[in-house]
């Protein structure tokens, strides 16, 4: 493997699949199976997943909620997509836990660095809900905060678009995608790779971040294979 821990974000609106909405569990399953074999093989897996499938903070408070409870909201959200998955996990005969940035009783834990690496270390997936627990911080963030916390190797950037490119591929057929982008790269160019405070914060704590599409969950195996696929954003 190429990497040995790793932290893997993914959006909930890829949880949702064409429904745009909610679950679709066929499409869970495979992604839960694919880090299943990740994990058998002997790598390290923390999960952040974001809660866009319900609710995407502001943008889906119509002028009526305030940042503050917007983002409390969407953290809520992060803690229904972890149930979820954790369940399938289960479901498949892995094993995995659930871990908040707050404390919700009946939930999950609340999130110990020391109780994370030794849950990893035991084969167990760690899926990180809540955020980072402060409103204004995306769940990109979050991600990045956790990997450099749990010390992982990389973030692996599952999306719902195949790497980086220059331009909106979709608006823009000429847009050309990167093998490789540096950091500051990102930053110059305003790339969506993830919002500025969580590309300044790897940067900072020189993670590699791998972005690729997880239409195809047997990507995650690919890129821990050391498989050129996606973009890497590196220093």
């Amino acid at each position: 493997m190429n990497y040995k821990r790793v932290l893997i974000k993914i959006s909930g609106e890829a949880l949702a699949g064409e429904k745009k909405t909610g679950y679709d569990f066929e499409f869970v399953s495979k992604v839960c199976e694919t880090v299943k074999k990740c994990v058998d093989m002997g790598v390290e897996v923390g999960i952040v997943i974001g809660g866009g499938n319900f609710w995407r903070g502001v943008k889906d408070g119509a002028g009526k909620i305030e940042r503050v409870s917007a983002d409390r909201m969407g953290m809520l959200a992060t803690a229904m997509n972890c149930l979820a998955v954790c369940d399938v996990f289960k479901q498949i005969g892995a094993k995995a836990c659930v871990q908040t940035a707050v404390d919700i009783q009946g939930v999950g834990e609340r999130y110990s660095t020391t109780e994370t690496i030794k849950r990893l270390e035991n084969g167990e997936v760690v899926l990180f809900g809540c955020g980072t627990g402060a409103p204004f911080f995306s769940t990109d963030t979050a991600a990045v905060l956790r990997a450099a916390e749990i010390g992982a190797d990389a973030i692996l950037l599952a999306k719902n678009i195949d790497g980086v490119y220059s331009d909106d591929p979709r608006t823009n057929p000429t847009a050309v995608k990167y093998d490789s982008i540096t950091y500051d790269e990102v930053l110059a160019q305003h790339l969506a790779v993830m919002d500025t405070t969580a590309t300044s914060l790897a940067m900072d704590n020189n993670i590699p971040v791998v972005v690729f599409a997880l239409a195809d969950p047997e990507n995650i195996v690919r890129v821990l294979n050391g498989e050129k696929i996606g973009t890497e954003v590196i220093k």
